[in-house]
């Protein structure tokens, strides 16, 4: 039996908070892969690069990191909106012998009020939750905190012609500029 992490996001781009926390998962034993699962649709409405884009930036990077990182488009198969609980359930139906556990970030822990099924994704999906400095909470998280990157400040740098190369993995950035 595997254990696999399902790292969901918009991924508009994937920067190196990403790959630090999808590292993080698989060096600790937290799980044996970590699948990236770019959302087909942002649940909140925010604009977002095209899914196909934002997929084949997320094989970039798994493609760097390493074997155990893989790259779904699970979500785009699925009726939208789609709510991740739907998903999760989806993905533990294709491989019933597997366990899924979602990673989930503060910011969205935060606002988990406004998940759809958030009680059925913590009793059947142990989700691994991530600390991220920028945001303040008196939360206590087994992870470290992670540095304050975000995919909103990559997009902000570049409409204002700044360098993300701290930001974004070379990886992805090679994607972007292709």
């Amino acid at each position: 039996m595997n254990t696999i992490a399902v790292y969901g996001g918009a991924f508009n781009p994937p920067h190196v908070g990403h790959a630090m926390v999808a590292s993080w998962i698989k060096l600790t034993g937290q799980a044996d892969e970590v699948w990236f699962v770019p959302s087909a649709s942002h649940p909140f409405g925010k604009d977002m690069t095209p899914f196909e884009q934002r997929l084949e930036w997320c094989k970039a990077l798994a493609r760097e990191l390493g074997p155990w990182a893989v790259v779904t488009a699970a979500e785009s198969a699925l009726p939208q909106p789609n709510y991740t609980i739907n998903l999760l359930r989806y993905l533990q139906t294709t491989l019933p012998d597997d366990r899924f556990r979602f990673v989930m970030g503060v910011d969205n822990l935060l606002k988990r009020d406004k998940w759809f099924g958030f009680d059925d994704i913590e009793r059947e999906f142990a989700p691994i939750y991530v600390d991220r400095g920028g945001i303040e909470h008196t939360l206590t998280l087994a992870s470290p905190k992670f540095p304050d990157v975000s995919s909103s400040e990559v997009r902000r740098r570049l409409l204002a012609g700044e360098s993300v190369a701290e930001l974004v993995p070379a990886c992805v950035l090679r994607q972007m500029s292709g």
